[in-house]
């Protein structure tokens, strides 16, 4: 059979990843894929660069629609990443026929709906494995590999970066800020980190997972959002303190009412495999109604690891290209005219325990005010510590662990707590989850 021809769109760190994976592993990925796959054309912004990079293997353009419409090219891989221009290109590349393989998170959380319906119509595949946790392969297992399950909830920590920055802020006992900038530093972080720090990598991320576990639409824009900038190495020190690790998980669960959807800082209990996650790894809980727990662990980003998932689709679609689009695994795992319209829950309407950190002038009637405003909401306290106050000083930390209520009754009591004459600054909130 004649080879399968590759047009790449970009030559970045997960583009040439997958350029050198596929020349060194070539005999091996053709035994597995049935026949071979050359990478023919390669459109970059610096055309002289990368014909250093590529040599004579491929053709080197600088207009990437010359790739997409490409008659003699079976498979645009797209690794540029971005929006609009990638929106565009995706959309060509499909109207022309061809199947695409794509690592790009936020193109298919923001317009996944409308590429996938594209390429249904069309009888093309959209791969994209690679967009979720690099060489995890968390995606086929999802679509495939618990396919007999009922799937109950998701918990990932799904970005290396905020990982790093949050086991650095543990390990030295450092602030946010400082962390930050080692992580710059050592390439963890990029110069603008605001897609990483902020929870808005992790939500893209989550949204494909979500959508394929529950089989509905991808719903970015029904995602609750919050990052880790605010977190302080007091509140990691006080986790600790009560056998919690602080993460910032991506979770997604199905409930009677609708799905959550939502990334945040979350205490864990330490005992937990994923809280023990450190560094730049990734690692993603799913809870099946068959199987339980499955863990799904590795490098989540980088040339290689990515790289890894970037040519796994690929030798998929060069496997199945020929078979009846009926009989191929749909991209979001359920059928499309099968997929569910439940809600996205709003944050409000979520129910999970919460950490409370105040800092309250040290007299007496300060906690039982507390208590009363908790008892009031029906907030059950699980855990409560107040700090010793320093010589010569008149004000202490509270920390105050709840028992599971909703996220409307917990913004009452914090409005009313914020209100007290003998509270000195905003309540520190982080939810919580026994992930069990």
């Amino acid at each position: 059979m004649k080879p399968i021809k590759l047009g790449l769109l970009g030559l970045g760190t997960v583009g040439y990843g997958a350029f050198q994976v596929l020349a060194r592993n070539q005999e091996e990925i053709q035994r597995r894929a049935g026949r071979g796959i050359e990478i023919t054309k390669v459109a970059v912004r610096n055309v002289e660069r990368a014909r250093g990079l590529v040599g004579h293997a491929a053709v080197v353009t600088g207009d990437p629609f010359e790739v997409v419409n490409d008659p003699d090219i079976d498979v645009v891989v797209e690794t540029i990443g971005g929006y609009d221009l990638t929106k565009e290109l995706v959309l060509k590349a499909i109207e022309n026929g061809k199947h695409v393989v794509t690592a790009n998170k936020a193109l298919l959380a923001l317009y996944g709906n409308e590429i996938f319906a594209a390429a249904r119509k069309a009888n093309v595949m959209v791969a994209f494995e690679a967009a979720v946790a690099g060489g995890i392969p968390i995606i086929k297992a999802l679509r495939e590999g618990l396919t007999a399950n009922r799937i109950q909830w998701i918990a990932g920590i799904i970005n290396g970066t905020t990982n790093f920055i949050l086991s650095e802020m543990r390990d030295k006992g450092i602030d946010f800020d400082v962390a930050l900038a080692d992580a710059q530093r050592l390439g963890y972080a990029e110069a603008d980190p605001t897609f990483d720090i902020e929870g808005v990598d992790a939500a893209h991320k989550l949204t494909l997972m979500s959508a394929i576990a529950f089989g509905v639409p991808v719903q970015f824009d029904r995602a609750y959002v919050e990052g880790i900038t605010k977190l302080s190495a007091l509140d990691i020190k006080y986790a600790e303190e009560f056998g919690y690790r602080i993460k910032l998980l991506g979770i997604t669960r199905r409930t009677d009412a609708g799905i959550e959807l939502r990334v945040h800082p979350t205490l864990i209990p330490a005992k937990r495999l994923i809280a023990n996650v450190e560094g730049a790894m990734n690692a993603v809980l799913v809870q099946g109604d068959a199987v339980g727990a499955t863990l799904y662990y590795g490098k989540g980003a980088g040339a290689e690891p990515t790289a890894s998932a970037v040519v796994a689709d690929i030798v998929d679609v060069t496997r199945l290209q020929t078979a009846d689009p009926e009989h191929r695994v749909p991209h979001l795992a359920f059928q499309h005219d099968a997929l569910s319209n439940t809600p996205v829950l709003p944050i409000d309407e979520v129910t999970t325990s919460y950490y409370l950190r105040l800092r309250v002038v040290d007299r007496a009637g300060v906690m039982a005010a507390l208590t009363r405003i908790l008892a009031d909401l029906d907030i059950s306290i699980d855990a409560l510590l107040q700090k010793e106050s320093r010589e010569g000083e008149h004000q202490t930390d509270i920390i105050i662990l709840t028992h599971q209520t909703q996220e409307k009754h917990i913004n009452s009591a914090i409005a009313k707590i914020e209100a007290m004459d003998a509270v000195l600054s905003t309540v520190t909130r982080i939810r919580m989850e026994a992930l069990s």
